[in-house]
C-alpha cells in the first residue's frame, strides 16, 4: 500500500524514502557456531534492524554456489545454498521480516551464472553450435588453430575475458566470455530460453514473499552483437562521454526491453514490488534510463558514492544527480557502501583525492 500524504491524497512508492540495509548473510550472524553467517542468525536479529530504522534488507547471495565470487557465482537460482541454512529458513526470515513492517529484497546474478550450474555442464558436455552452448556466449578463437581469444575484452578481475575449453573428444575447442570470474560464464541474453528462465526465476521468490530485487551488473547484459575489440581501458564503469563510444561490453540500449519485461510481472503482484539497478553508468542522463516509469524503480547512484567529502563535490553531484531523475520521474538513490567499496565510515575519513579503495590494508592511507 502506499503512504498517504497529510493532505489525504497518496504519495510515491514506499521505495522513494526507504532505508535499505545491506545484509552479506556470510558475516552478518552465526546461529549454529559454524563460523559462517546464516539465514537464521539474521532471522534472529531482524529487531536490531527495526531499531535502527531500517526500511528494507537487501541480502546478498545465498543460493547454492562453489563460492568463486563471495556467491555471485550462482548455481542454482532456487535454493538455498545449506552454508545459509535451507529453503524453509528463506521463508520464515521473509515472514518474521514482514512481521516487523520489514521488506526484504533479494539479490538477483542474470549477466552470469557458475561454472557449476547446470545449463553450463551441459554446455561443455555437447559440441559447438548445440542448444546447451546458444544458452551462453561461446565462440571460436581466433588464428590458425583458433588459439587465440575471440577479441580483446578483458575480465574485470583481471586476464581476458575469455577462457578455452576442452571438447568432448579431448581436442582444445571453443571459447567462453566471462567480464568477471572464469566461473562466472556470461549467459547469452539474444537467447530467449534465457529469457524466460529468469522470468520464472522472479516469479519463484515473489511466490514466496520477497519484495524486491537488486540486480547484479544490470548495465551488462546485452552485449554489442559483433563483439568488438574495444582498445580502451575496461572497467566495470561505463563511461558514456559524448566524445566517446559506449563500451561494447556495458550499457548496451537492449537491456531495457529487459527490464521492461520484468517491470510487467512486478505489477502483477500486490504490495509494490521493486527492481534495483546496480548499473555502473555514467553520466546521469544514461544511467536514470533504468529507471523510466515502464522499468526500474531504482538505480544506485555511484557518482555520489565516489563524490568528495567535500562541500562543493556533494553539491554538484546532488544537483546533477536530482535534475537527471527528475527528468524521468523517479527517485534517486544515495548510495553510501556496499560490499564492493570500504564503508562509508571509513571512506569519508579519508584524504580528499584518495581513489576509491576496496579495501585499507596495514600499509595504506588510514582514515
Amino acid at each position: 500500500m502506499s503512504k498517504e500524504d497529510r493532505s489525504g491524497g497518496p504519495t510515491a512508492g514506499w521505495w522513494t524514502e526507504a532505508v535499505i540495509y545491506q545484509i552479506y548473510p556470510r558475516s552478518f550472524a552465526d546461529s549454529n557456531g559454524d563460523g559462517i553467517g546464516d539465514l537464521p542468525g539474521i532471522t534472529a536479529r531482524l529487531d536490531h534492524l527495526v531499531e535502527l530504522g531500517v526500511d528494507a534488507v537487501w541480502l546478498s547471495p545465498f543460493y547454492p554456489s562453489p563460492q568463486a565470487d563471495a556467491g555471485y557465482d550462482v548455481a542454482d537460482y532456487r535454493d538455498v545454498d545449506p552454508l545459509f541454512g535451507r529453503l524453509p529458513d528463506a521463508d520464515r526470515l521473509i515472514a518474521e521480516a514482514h512481521s516487523r513492517g520489514l521488506r526484504v529484497i533479494v539479490d538477483l546474478v542474470p549477466n552470469h551464472t557458475s561454472s557449476a550450474h547446470p545449463w553450463f555442464t551441459a554446455a561443455l558436455a555437447t559440441t559447438p553450435g548445440s542448444p546447451e552452448r546458444n544458452r551462453y556466449v561461446f565462440r571460436d578463437g581466433r588464428g590458425p588453430d583458433g588459439e587465440q581469444p575471440p577479441n580483446d575484452w578483458q575480465s574485470v578481475f583481471g586476464g581476458p575475458a575469455w577462457t578455452r575449453v576442452v571438447e568432448p573428444d579431448g581436442r582444445p575447442g571453443q571459447w567462453y566470455l566471462h567480464l568477471f570470474d572464469t566461473g562466472q560464464p556470461d549467459l547469452n541474453w539474444d537467447n530467449p530460453e534465457v529469457r524466460a528462465e529468469f522470468l520464472d526465476v522472479l516469479r519463484f521468490w515473489l511466490d514466496r514473499g520477497v519484495d524486491g530485487f537488486r540486480v547484479d551488473v544490470a548495465h551488462g547484459l546485452i552485449k554489442q552483437a559483433d563483439l568488438a575489440d574495444w582498445q580502451e581501458p575496461q572497467e566495470i564503469l561505463s563511461g558514456n562521454e559524448a566524445n566517446r563510444p559506449r563500451p561494447p561490453m556495458w550499457d548496451q540500449d537492449g537491456v531495457h526491453e529487459i527490464y521492461r519485461d520484468w517491470r510487467r510481472v512486478l505489477d502483477g503482484y500486490p504490495g509494490e514490488r521493486i527492481l534495483v539497478a546496480e548499473a555502473w553508468v555514467e553520466p546521469a542522463e544514461r544511467l536514470v534510463r533504468y529507471v523510466r516509469p515502464d522499468e526500474m524503480h531504482q538505480a544506485f547512484n555511484f557518482e555520489y558514492l565516489v563524490a568528495a567529502w567535500t562541500a562543493p563535490a556533494q553539491y554538484a553531484v546532488i544537483t546533477r544527480s536530482l535534475e537527471a531523475t527528475d527528468s524521468v520521474g523517479a527517485p534517486t538513490t544515495w548510495v553510501l557502501s556496499n560490499h564492493d567499496v570500504v564503508r562509508h565510515a571509513s571512506r569519508l575519513g579519508l584524504p580528499i583525492g584518495t581513489p576509491r579503495p576496496n579495501g585499507i590494508g596495514a600499509g595504506d592511507p588510514q582514515p
